[in-house]
Order: C-alpha cells, then sequence, then structure tokens
C-alpha cells in the first residue's frame, strides 16, 4: 500500500503521481513514537521535564551515538514537519479553553514569554557561533590533514 506524495510529480515508468514507500515511513514513525514512550516512561519515573521532551531528547541522543540512523527516521521527520501546523490546533484550542485566565494575567504571561525568549536568544546565539568556528577548524584541519601538532 503507498500514498500519493504529491499530485505534481509522476513516476518515471507510469505517468501516476510518485509514491511514497510506507514501510520507511513507518519504521521512521515507529522509531520517532518508541523515543517519545521512553521519554514519557523516564517522566513517569519522577523526572521533572515533560515526556515529549526527555523523548526528542533520547532520540536525538540515539542519532548523535548511532543506535539509529537519520536515515531511518528521516521519511517520518519529513512528513510530521511539512505538516507541522496542523499540529498546533490541538493546542490552539486548549488556550482558547483558558481564554478568561489569560485575559487576567496577560502581563505575567507576557513578561514570561519575552524574558524566556530574551534567554534563549542570548545563550543559543553565543553558543552556536563558538561550536561553528570549533567544528568549523577542527573540519578544516581534518581537511588539510593537520594534527594541531606544531614541530
Amino acid at each position: 500500500m503507498c500514498m500519493f506524495v504529491q499530485s505534481g510529480t509522476q513516476c518515471a515508468s507510469e505517468g501516476r503521481p510518485k509514491r511514497l514507500k510506507v514501510a520507511p515511513l513507518f519504521g521512521g514513525l515507529v522509531t520517532i513514537f518508541v523515543a517519545l514512550a521512553a521519554g514519557d516512561l523516564v517522566h513517569s519515573a519522577g523526572v521533572p521535564v515533560p515526556g515529549s521532551v526527555l523523548g526528542m531528547v533520547l532520540l536525538a541522543v540515539a542519532l548523535a551515538v548511532r543506535i539509529t540512523r537519520p536515515a531511518q527516521v528521516r521519511p517520518a521527520a519529513n512528513i510530521l514537519t511539512r505538516n507541522m501546523s496542523i499540529l498546533f490546533v490541538p493546542a490552539g484550542v486548549g488556550v482558547m479553553t483558558y481564554a478568561d485566565t489569560i485575559a487576567r494575567a496577560w502581563l505575567p504571561i507576557l513578561l514570561a514569554i519575552v524574558a524566556s525568549t530574551t534567554l534563549v536568544l542570548v545563550i543559543t546565539g553565543p553558543l552556536q557561533q563558538r561550536l561553528q568556528r570549533r567544528l568549523g577548524t577542527a573540519s578544516a584541519k581534518a581537511r588539510r590533514g593537520d594534527s594541531g601538532d606544531t614541530q
């Protein structure tokens, strides 16, 4: 069983819309949901971080230490990110159920949003620049065959 991806793309052999292979998609979704379930399990053990965040951290670690390959998760991740806007609908509805609370406490909420966004930018920007310099220098040395030793 296959799903059509886009109506504008055609299969080379049959002239039909290109089909998405379900097996890689299913494998990627299973990997993502196993990471999510593992995060929920860790959260239920008392870790004060949401299970979904822990699950994505566990998935990132699994990718970093090569327990799973990016190619295994990529088909599912591409579809999820392409359709991400629809995934925000339940959260938006949930926020609207608390409209009266938000109306009463809009100033503290606004200040928390501004402060947390500023904090993220102040920390993430310099950290990213430092990592790019470090990784850029290391990759340039590797290309030159330079080990960093001076003789």
